[in-house]
């Protein structure tokens, strides 16, 4: 028995006779867990359902208030929960009665009275299992983070940043409203690289996606476009709040240089805005194509600064004449 688990890891112990419940919480506490006791099923319940609840836990099968299948049951039936090991604790022996605990969602039992050193085998199969189960939840995070943030920055990637101007456009569409969009692109950022390398730039680049990121509002959708550019999806937004945004951002990343190992160095930004409202619906191509052109009015202005697209002009109807003749009203 010196073999121990993670001094972290706790369990909850689920008994309503005094005597057992003391005697687990001597053996398991040895053994280095920190032990949360209860007498009832519905409080094991309770802690079960809590934000910090145990990822091992021991249960009696017969309890007050909910016996210890019912508490599977129900610690089963909880969406999106890290995964709880459960063992039942039961004088039953018939066959009959373990299957119906194992169908409740226990993952196995001991029977009264208990071996400590099959308690510890249990508890350490718990523990792998729980273990594996965090790993598994973990590289699949790791692989969703990957796919969806920029690698560099840590900032949304160019597909999700463009999945969401794409709602952005459907919600108006749907309900009204503006939405804004601004690219941003880093003025004369190859001379980053090529007088103080690569790994200069790489600097840069992250220290003005956190710039950019103290701009934004918790709506709003900030990515890397690519390379040294940014979008920026800005719902709810006029001209005159994209633009203010805008400037925003031109600022916080003019106003002061970026501090890495080859000394400070000044960036500045152009910035073309467009948007979508007041009676004007634009695709999402639309929108990017129009900041696109503002960007690129922004460099040819100097650079280090702000251009709005202008409202794009609606085509004017057709007349009569222009029509073919199939078309018109009353035609035969």
């Amino acid at each position: 028995m010196t073999e121990q688990p993670k001094p972290e890891r706790s369990i909850l112990i689920a008994e309503d006779d005094l005597v057992s419940r003391h005697l687990l919480e001597t053996i398991l506490g040895k053994w280095g867990y920190r032990v949360i006791a209860v007498s009832d099923g519905l409080e094991a319940l309770r802690v079960l359902k809590g934000d910090d609840a145990p990822s091992l836990a021991i249960l009696d099968w017969m309890m007050p208030g909910m016996e210890g299948p019912e508490v599977c049951r129900r610690v089963r039936e909880l969406p999106q929960r890290p995964y709880t090991y459960i063992v039942l604790l039961t004088a039953r022996t018939q066959q009959g009665d373990l299957l119906r605990g194992l169908e409740s969602g226990a993952d196995g039992y001991l029977t009264k009275p208990f071996d400590a050193e099959e308690l510890r085998a249990r508890v350490h199969v718990g523990e792998r299992i729980v273990n594996l189960q965090n790993n598994l939840l973990a590289a699949r995070e790791e692989l969703e983070f990957r796919a969806t943030h920029d690698a560099l920055t840590g900032i949304w990637n160019r597909g999700v940043v463009l999945d969401a101007l794409q709602r952005e456009c459907s919600r108006q569409a749907r309900e009204g409203g503006s939405v804004g969009t601004i690219m941003i692109d880093l003025d004369h950022f190859k001379q980053v690289n090529d007088t103080h390398g690569h790994p200069c730039g790489d600097i840069v680049l992250r220290e003005i996606a956190r710039r950019l990121g103290s701009c934004v509002r918790p709506y709003d959708t900030l990515g890397r476009y690519g390379g040294e550019e940014f979008l920026v999806v800005v719902p709810s937004a006029d001209s005159v709040g994209a633009l203010r945004m805008a400037e925003r951002m031109r600022e916080a990343i003019r106003a002061t240089p970026i501090t890495t190992q080859q000394g400070p160095v000044r960036i500045t930004a152009s910035l073309g805005v467009a948007v979508s409202g007041n009676g004007q619906l634009l695709n999402p191509e639309a929108l990017l194509r129009l900041a696109d052109d503002a960007l690129y009015r922004a460099k040819a202005r100097g650079r280090n600064c702000c251009e709005l697209a202008p409202p794009v002009e609606p085509e004017a109807p057709a007349s009569e004449e222009q029509v073919p003749a199939p078309l018109r009203s009353g035609s035969q």
